[in-house]
């Protein structure tokens, strides 16, 4: 197991619709924040597409982070098959192992029967190229379902981007979804979270903090990997709540950067 950051744990650095920051993080900013946290891993996801990336870009890139000696993962949303296949290019070009993937769009959202009838022909360009499309449990589907489509493909080629806080949104907690998911996962977005009442005491609110530090049994979720014998890389997201200026927001971001990873430290040895 191999710890990383994915460029949804500096989500607010890059820029988050609506809060634009003076100078957004790229993907060579990312690379080193990665660097100078001691991270073996960057996971760069849809909120960088790589694909807006010029072909002199990306083979800096990939320099970089064979020089600081940091494993990239490629990460995109959509599965459309012109758009699988692009990615699919740059994960063989970047050596990423995955390819980390969202089914949903904005204006796509695929049943499990068009997920499968969609993905299934392509699976062996995913296999022939060494490279998993690691399908993210996001908060539409329940466990069952990515179950289900998963036994449906039945390829070693397509597994799980387990997330630990997403499927709240179709309300099942990280018990429910480790006991199914675990046995298909590739690649862990290890996310820590709080739920509590608000003030008014009229409802909850989910909102993210440093791991360690919230609700999330990070050490019983590795034993868990560990026990299923799944040897993953573990990378780190967060949800941190705005601050009052978009420069608080991002300075907060990255204290609990730094702050999960020197816990996460404690508990991952790569």
């Amino acid at each position: 197991m191999r710890l990383g950051i994915g460029s949804y744990a500096m989500a607010w650095s890059i820029g988050v619709p609506g809060h634009a920051p003076p100078r957004p993080m790229t993907a060579f900013d990312l690379l080193e924040a990665a660097d100078e946290l001691g991270a073996g891993v960057v996971q760069i996801c849809d909120n960088l597409p790589l694909d807006r990336l010029s072909d002199e870009e990306l083979d800096r890139l990939a320099r970089q982070a064979t020089e600081r000696g940091i494993q990239i993962e490629v990460g995109t949303r959509g599965i459309r098959p012109e758009h699988l296949r692009r990615y699919l290019k740059l994960a063989v070009r970047l050596q990423s192992p995955i390819l980390r993937v969202v089914v949903d769009t904005t204006d796509h959202h695929p049943s499990p029967d068009e997920i499968v009838a969609t993905v299934d022909p392509m699976l062996h360009e995913f296999s022939d190229a060494g490279v998993c499309l690691a399908i993210e449990n996001h908060d539409r589907f329940r466990a069952r379902q990515f179950v289900e489509i998963l036994q449906r493909l039945a390829s070693p080629a397509a597994g799980i981007c387990l997330d630990t806080v997403n499927s709240f949104g179709a309300l099942e907690g990280p018990e429910v979804v480790v006991a199914a998911l675990i046995p298909w996962a590739v690649n862990l977005h290890l996310k820590d979270f709080c739920i509590r009442r608000v003030d008014h005491q009229m409802g909850f609110l989910v909102e993210g903090r440093p791991a360690g530090q919230g609700q999330l049994n990070v050490p019983w979720l590795l034993e868990q990997l560990r026990a299923a014998g799944r040897d993953l890389n573990a990378i780190l997201e967060q949800w941190p709540l705005p601050q009052a200026t978009i420069e608080e927001t991002i300075a907060k971001e990255k204290a609990w950067a730094r702050q999960s990873i020197n816990y996460l430290r404690t508990l991952i040895a790569d």
